[in-house]
């Protein structure tokens, strides 16, 4: 059977649950991961995930503030989380999710920092730790134990590439897509671990993707001065097998108070075709 992985930070599980099963209804995902949360373990509506199909789960959460989890309509094993930097903070959860009759797969929900406002780790310990979570990042994934089976998505909060943003000169000094944070991810990437970019491998540069669009503006879609700081990679065992990507923009649109970030999903040919 195919296979199918969104990512979306929601900003707020609770308070945007009927977002959620909207997008689940529409896209039925085999598997779900989400980032900011921003509730407990025990807060999690893990009841109605269940009733919409997705009785797996592994949550890592953190009153008020980030949180990750990832849902599934598959069986999840192996369920672990990861602490960078010596900070409490919840921001990493994986899981293996059994797929069919294929070799499992490791799926990992992230959320890197955001970075404060200000881009010098000197003055903005903000910026500090989301530079040293890179570093980090890089130097687990790189071990040899994440060579093959191995996906890595979510809201990573960083735009790398002048395609990813709607003004390249106008954020170059801006947290998000500052030449130190590009440089850090795209050295990830480019790692010797392999990972490949899925959305960027069906949806070339070339063209503008946002993923996310600011709650300041009165009219996000008509200004339209979004970036895209949702990513899903992937080892490249796994990304020879991908059929598509898409983001889902008009999820921006759903609601009066929607999440600023929209939902990113890639797509998989099943085991045997």
């Amino acid at each position: 059977m195919p296979f199918s992985l969104a990512t979306w930070n929601i900003n707020s599980v609770r308070l945007r649950i009927g977002l959620v099963l909207k997008f689940l209804k529409q896209y039925p995902v085999d598997v779900l991961c989400l980032q900011e949360i921003k509730c407990q373990n025990d807060q999690f509506p893990a009841k109605k995930f269940a009733r919409a199909g997705y009785p797996y789960q592994a949550v890592h959460g953190q009153k008020g503030y980030h949180g990750v989890a990832i849902v599934s309509r598959h069986p999840l094993t192996d369920i672990s989380s990861r602490a960078f930097c010596e900070i409490a903070d919840c921001r990493h959860v994986s899981a293996t999710v059994a797929w069919g009759n294929a070799e499992p797969l490791a799926v990992h929900s992230i959320y890197i920092p955001a970075g404060g406002d200000e881009p010098d780790p000197e003055i903005n310990p903000k910026f500090k730790h989301k530079l040293g979570f890179l570093r980090e990042l890089k130097d687990w994934f790189g071990d040899d134990l994440f060579r093959q089976g191995q996906l890595i998505c979510g809201d990573f909060n960083i735009a790398p590439h002048e395609d990813d943003v709607w003004s390249h000169k106008q954020l170059l000094k801006v947290v998000s897509h500052t030449p130190v944070e590009t440089q850090a991810l795209d050295e990830l990437l480019a790692g010797n671990h392999g990972w490949i970019d899925l959305v960027r491998k069906h949806l070339p540069y070339g063209t503008k993707l946002s993923s996310w669009w600011s709650y300041r503006a009165q009219d996000w879609e008509k200004s339209d001065r979004g970036r895209r700081l949702d990513h899903i990679w992937s080892t490249a065992d796994i990304a020879a097998r991908t059929t598509g990507a898409e983001i889902i923009r008009p999820a921006r649109g759903w609601s009066s108070k929607p999440s600023d970030h929209v939902p990113v999903i890639a797509y998989f040919r099943g085991p045997n075709e």
